[in-house]
């Protein structure tokens, strides 16, 4: 079936189950892209017209219900002689692996989870369909902890004419209600019955009835009781071994009158005023199918013969004993009856259970080495089906091949038996742990502590630009990727911090802070690398050079760190003179803007500012002069070049600058003859 497309939209891809009447698989739902589980009917009974009433049946029952704690029908359908049930797929486990995996059960996850079976039950109940077999295999848990019942193979809706066949006995042994051993009518009790004793495995890690056989079993149903919850774990709560005692009762009219009573004292089990409530008792005396001596019948005394004659007194007390006489033979027909019915219950039993045994026994095949698919085909041959299959990893076991099997080659078994298999998987792989940032010691103490050994893990230095030095900047295998613990191979890039940085300009900046930035970008300060130098063009205190490295090339990480000068001012030979500038403006009464632009041992064409005058007088700029750099101030009025006043370092340093007269003043004696003053720009030129 694995691999075949059923209905032309369903592909089937596992096996997840199955039972006496079908198998069920997991499969997609091409057209609607989703999961879904189909029920197979077996291939022997494809041609058994009862299997195929029940299976039709079981579709039936399921799809007229519609409950969040009932397993939804989706589809039903025929192809060939394949019949199916297309139903909801319930990721998770079925209650049974649950109990096998961690039972007892904590209470309060017992009781919510027979709280949901019991609100499926009330809503089926109310819907005139009895399930009849009610079994933690038929309880799926989802992952997220909704209970699902599912299997309604044998349910029957409550106004059929008869519930339970003539003869025979249908469903699971060790669940049956006693009504249900003896083959008569079953309703809802017994669905609550069943509940019970799927509450007591919970909470008991055990069933309340064991045999031999599946007759011993249901004659234990019907006649012993079972070992208080209580007595085999403490831990129950009174209140629940109450629910349990109630609905396990023999007597179905002492059992809760249905699903929807029993939800409620479920829900209301664990609250605090309850949890100390006392025992429930009943009265056995009431119970007609307990287990009873039955006296034995003795002839009553009669006169003999004639030979004395009764007084008064003697055939009064005889009249006295007679209606006790009349009661004894009512009570021996009584118990003679129950007993028939018993006896009749045991064969039908009996019978049952010979149809299912006389099933012909085939040798079990060795399928151990071979692949899986190889495995099943070869049991399929046989006439075995395959129960689980436990996917796990085995030393020198490929994936896919198997390496156990649940019964050994060559014994027999019925036709249709079960075998588990174990199938090899790929060898776990382990999860990388991150050490990325880390010191590489911390690095190698972490790792070893997942398992690695020392010797598999290694060092290697390289340069980072996002990594401290000393700490992890890079590992292999990377974080998250999965390695083998006995092979792996870990290699740890350290950080050399980084290979090469930018460097920054400093130029005009004080010392702090140039020291300051170099520390940021890890960049080295040079031993005895701060040096002092005169400048004319950057103030005291700033740096003025920068040794090797000008502004924006690339520093080495190995570097042996920069040389920082600092200017101490102006050098001794540098001679400050304030030079007076005349100036006016363009005619008399009017407003002129002046600007002024000089050049001297600072720098070429500096700009001194501008300053509107309204009429003549003198601006002061303030020069520096070298030996080899004169001054010259330049002066401009409403944006026209005037005049360029020179100004040499000698003149400047032996104070010997003519002062120079404002716009209009008289020439002074000292002009030669055939000079004049320009009225315009008071200006003195020659002719």
């Amino acid at each position: 079936m694995i691999g075949h497309e059923l209905g032309g939209r369903y592909q089937i891809i596992e096996r997840i189950g199955g039972g006496g009447m079908a198998l069920v698989y997991k499969a997609q739902d091409i057209l609607l892209n989703r999961y879904v589980a189909i029920k197979v009917l077996r291939q022997q009974f494809v041609n058994d017209e009862e299997f195929i009433r029940r299976f039709r049946r079981e579709a039936q029952s399921a799809a007229s219900l519609s409950h969040p704690n009932i397993v939804s029908v989706y589809d039903v359908g025929q192809e060939e002689d394949v019949h199916y049930i297309v139903m909801e797929y319930v990721e998770g486990q079925n209650l049974n692996e649950i109990i096998k995996e961690r039972a007892p059960l904590q209470v309060e996850e017992s009781v919510r989870i027979a709280s949901q079976i019991a609100d499926a039950l009330d809503h089926a109940h109310h819907n005139q369909i009895i399930h009849r077999d009610i079994k933690p295999h038929n309880i799926l848990i989802g992952r997220n902890g909704r209970v699902k019942v599912t299997d309604f193979g044998i349910a029957r809706a409550v106004t059929s004419a008869t519930i339970t066949q003539t003869g025979s006995v249908v469903g699971s042994v060790h669940y049956f209600s006693p009504e249900h051993a003896k083959g008569v009518a079953t309703g809802e009790k017994s669905d609550l019955y069943s509940l019970g004793i799927v509450l007591y495995q919970m909470l008991t890690g055990q069933l309340p009835f064991l045999g031999e056989s599946p007759i011993s079993v249901a004659l234990k149903h019907l006649q012993e009781q079972f070992e208080e919850p209580r007595l085999v774990n403490p831990m129950i709560p009174q209140s629940v071994e109450n629910i349990i005692l109630k609905s396990m009762r023999k007597n179905p009219a002492e059992r809760y009158q249905s699903a929807k009573e029993m939800l409620r004292d479920l829900e209301t089990s664990l609250l605090p005023e309850r949890r100390t409530e006392s025992k429930l008792y009943f009265s056995d005396e009431e119970d007609a199918d307990s287990t009873r001596i039955i006296p034995a019948i003795k002839p009553t005394g009669k006169a003999m013969g004639g030979a004395s004659k009764l007084s008064r007194d003697s055939q009064s007390a005889d009249e006295y004993r007679s209606p006790k006489k009349s009661s004894g033979k009512s009570r021996a027909v009584l118990w003679i009856s129950l007993t028939v019915v018993v006896l009749l219950a045991m064969l039908g039993v009996a019978l049952y259970v010979n149809k299912m045994v006389t099933v012909p026994e085939v040798p079990v095949p060795n399928v151990v080495n071979l692949s899986e698919q190889e495995a099943t085909l070869k049991l399929s041959e046989a006439g075995i089906e395959i129960g689980t299959i436990d996917r796990v990893y085995k030393e020198g076991v490929e994936e896919g091949i198997v390496f156990e099997q649940s019964k050994p080659e060559g014994i027999k078994v019925k036709k249709g038996s079960l075998i588990d298999l174990k199938v090899g998987i790929a060898k776990p792989l382990e999860k990388m742990e991150s050490v990325l940032g880390l010191a590489y010691e911390d690095a190698v103490e972490k790792l070893i502590l997942e398992g690695i050994d020392r010797s598999r893990i290694n060092m290697k230095e390289d340069f980072s630009d996002t990594t401290e030095p000393g700490k992890v900047s890079m590992q292999f295998p990377e974080a998250g990727e999965d390695y083998d613990l006995t092979t792996v191979e870990v290699e740890l890039i350290v950080s050399k911090g980084k290979e090469s940085t930018t460097m920054p300009d400093l130029y005009n900046k004080t010392l702090k802070e140039a020291q300051a930035l170099l520390k940021e970008l890890g960049i080295p300060i040079a031993k005895d690398g701060i040096k002092e130098k005169p400048s004319f063009e950057v103030e005291a205190g700033k740096i003025v050079e920068q040794w090797p490295f000008p502004p924006n090339e690339q520093v080495p990480a190995d570097s042996e760190g920069v040389t920082l000068f600092v200017s101490t001012g102006y050098p001794p030979e540098a001679v400050e003179y304030t030079f007076e500038v005349p100036v006016a403006p363009a005619a008399e009464g009017q407003m002129s803007k002046i600007r002024i632009v000089y050049t001297d041992a600072r720098g070429e064409n500096q700009e001194w500012g501008t300053q509107t005058v309204g009429k003549p007088q003198y601006l002061t700029v303030n020069l520096v002069l070298a030996p080899n750099k004169d001054a010259a101030v330049s002066v401009h009025r409403d944006g026209a070049f005037l005049e360029t006043y020179p100004v040499s370092y000698i003149d400047a340093k032996q104070g010997t600058v003519p002062t120079l007269p404002l716009p209009g003043e008289q020439v002074d004696d000292t002009m030669g003859d055939g000079e004049e003053e320009i009225p315009d720009t008071g200006i003195v030129v020659n002719p």
